[in-house]
């Protein structure tokens, strides 16, 4: 695929890296005529595909529709990292709600891991998975909690994968003087996520799930014990539905659209980086200790992909690229003036605890989402884990829905410009 052919989201700025080196993407129908189905699933990325594969694996009949193409949302634009454990570390998380909960939420997160790697091999996905990452403190003032946290990991939840850097090994592997310790972690990895998603939706299809693209969902409500949603394209009539629209939901759901808020992420690539063999020489992923994270790799034909600016607005830059760049120089002054050859964005959900939300919002209708930047794995696992839900295999879901996720304060005209204002403030503070 040439960056000329590449198709341009109507929801996500900027053409992306992985558009044009994933190949052709197929595409799917659009939904015309009314459908009746089991389940029905609306939004078409991990968490919805991976839904639809299980349900109709089991036998289930699934019918899932996608607004624009598979992959123009966060699932096929995001920063390719899996991470372990869940968002925060697990002694952040042990703190709100003790070790026995901290400790099934790390090994539901484990076994997210696991499954997504089995899935893209059992399913013959080549998603260029890489090994290795590095979280890095970009103050010196952190060392103490680095070497903890690789400690209670191994010690105390059974994680040896990952252990200390000193602020000597960080930047020689690195090749940036710019962080000050870290933790290398051996048992995770990144991988070119549009793959996945291109991988999935055939996967999904194969199974016989009914999947549509370009069809919008309108409305969707309960009455009589059957679920009704309308569509740009028909109207899908089930007995239950998944809402899987994550940063995407805009006014379909209420309760959805009061906790999960869509920031704006970008990315750029650069130009291959042939003559700094010592940046990233391992091929580790990296994500940094700002609260506003700073998260980069390298590709598998040596490009720096590098994730970085955010904006709680939904306006788009001028130039992605101009500020890619700064925050690159900032780290490796020595790509200052390298080319970036691709500059992308789009939405991601976030929650006020950055942690998922599951929940019934209506009978029979449960709704997934705000991954907050730590979904690649987590969507994936919520999809197969709401399916088994569906039909009596696991009740682990339940984990999810028992974390409490607050709505944003002050309803739907003032939440963006408060979260505007207390990001803005801890993007002030990772500076200091």
């Amino acid at each position: 695929m040439t960056l000329q052919a590449a198709w341009q989201s109507p929801i996500a700025p900027g053409i992306s890296w992985y558009q044009a080196t994933s190949g052709e993407r197929p595409t799917y129908p659009a939904l015309d005529g009314s459908k009746s189905c089991d389940v029905a699933i609306v939004g078409g990325g991990y968490t919805g595909l991976q839904a639809a594969y299980t349900l109709a694996k089991a036998g289930v009949s699934v019918v899932l529709i996608e607004a624009c193409r598979f992959g123009d949302g966060a699932s096929g634009r995001n920063g390719g990292q899996l991470g372990t454990g869940q968002r925060w570390w697990p002694e952040e998380i042990e703190e709100k709600i003790g070790y026995e909960r901290s400790k099934a939420l790390f090994d539901l997160a484990e076994g997210a891991k696991h499954y997504l790697l089995d899935f893209a091999t059992d399913h013959q996905i080549d998603m260029d998975y890489m090994p290795g990452q590095m979280n890095v403190a970009h103050k010196r003032g952190y060392k103490r909690s680095y070497y903890e946290n690789a400690e209670i990991a191994a010690f105390r939840y059974g994680y040896r994968h990952a252990r200390f850097m000193d602020e000597e090994e960080t930047q020689q592997r690195l090749g940036s003087k710019r962080y000050y310790c870290g933790v290398l972690d051996t048992g995770t990895g990144h991988i070119h996520p549009l793959k996945l998603m291109v991988g999935l939706a055939r996967v999904a299809a194969d199974a016989g799930a009914q999947i549509f693209e370009m069809t919008k969902a309108t409305a969707i409500r309960q009455s009589g014990g059957k679920i009704t949603i309308d569509t740009t394209g028909g109207q899908i009539t089930a007995d239950r539905a998944l809402i899987a629209c994550d940063a995407y939901i805009g006014n379909l759901e209420p309760v959805t659209a009061s906790h999960i808020m869509p920031i704006r992420s970008f990315i750029g690539a650069t130009a291959p980086l042939d003559d700094h063999p010592d940046i990233l020489s391992g091929g580790e992923a990296v994500a940094d200790s700002r609260f506003v994270v700073r998260y980069f790799r390298k590709s598998k034909d040596g490009r720096l992909l590098f994730g970085g600016r955010e904006a709680y607005t939904a306006d788009n830059p001028r130039d992605i690229s101009q500020h890619i760049r700064r925050q690159i120089a900032e780290i490796y002054p020595a790509l200052k003036d390298i080319e970036i050859t691709h500059a992308w964005g789009g939405s991601v959900g976030i929650t006020m605890p950055r942690e998922p939300f599951v929940r019934e919002v209506m009978p029979g209708v449960t709704s997934i989402g705000g991954y907050s930047g730590h979904g690649v794995m987590l969507s994936n696992y919520c999809g197969k884990l709401y399916a088994e839900s569906v039909i009596g295999k696991s009740a682990d879901l339940d984990q999810f829905k028992s974390l409490d996720i607050p709505a944003f304060p002050g309803g739907a005209a003032m939440r963006s410009p408060l979260l505007f204002l207390a990001l803005t403030w801890f993007a002030l503070r990772d500076k200091f």
